[in-house]
């Protein structure tokens, strides 16, 4: 019995020195995400352009506001039948509004995320490639990790190739 549990020991401290032996030979590195992605021209570029759709909307509603406003200041000077029929219109247009502004923020929030998810497609292609190209076995996300060493930091070589695809 105390064979097998020397044994069985010994089998256990094997298996712990080859798995530490194994692990030295793993090729970690790391990306700060959040920098690639806000560095990426791609991103850049399609911020610019949600941006003046952005404003585009926003002019667009200003305006609309803007009747409703302009036919609110008019109320005190109707007849209590014009009255009425102004209330309505304006409650009709206060619902429009509405709908525009729900209408639009959907839209804008789905293109942007759409192109989210495509950039990151883009970023993931790059890491994969630089990963199989220098043998890294893992590269993590730092957000993940508590600490990194500098030199497994592989966010500019991710950033100049990403960049370089893109302008191609």
């Amino acid at each position: 019995m105390k064979a097998l549990k020397v044994l069985g020991l010994a089998a256990i401290l094997g298996l712990m020195t080859t798995g530490i032996g194994l692990a030295a030979d793993l090729k970690i590195a790391y990306v700060d995400l959040a920098k690639v992605f806000d560095s990426y021209q791609k991103t850049k570029e399609f911020d610019a352009v949600l941006q003046g759709e952005g404003e585009k909307f926003q002019k667009q509603r200003d305006a609309m506001v803007q009747k409703i406003e302009d036919a609110q200041s008019k109320l005190a000077l109707m007849s209590d039948a014009q009255k009425t029929s102004m209330q309505a219109d304006i409650e009709k247009q206060k619902n429009e509004v509405i709908a525009f502004d729900k209408e639009k923020r959907t839209e804008l929030a789905k293109r942007r995320d759409d192109k989210v998810r495509e950039i990151l497609s883009e970023v993931q292609g790059i890491v994969s490639i630089i990963a199989k190209k220098e043998g890294y076995a893992f590269v993590l996300n730092d957000r993940v990790m508590v600490y990194g060493d500098p030199q497994f930091n592989i966010t500019d070589e991710v950033m100049k190739n990403l960049n370089d695809s893109y302008k191609k």
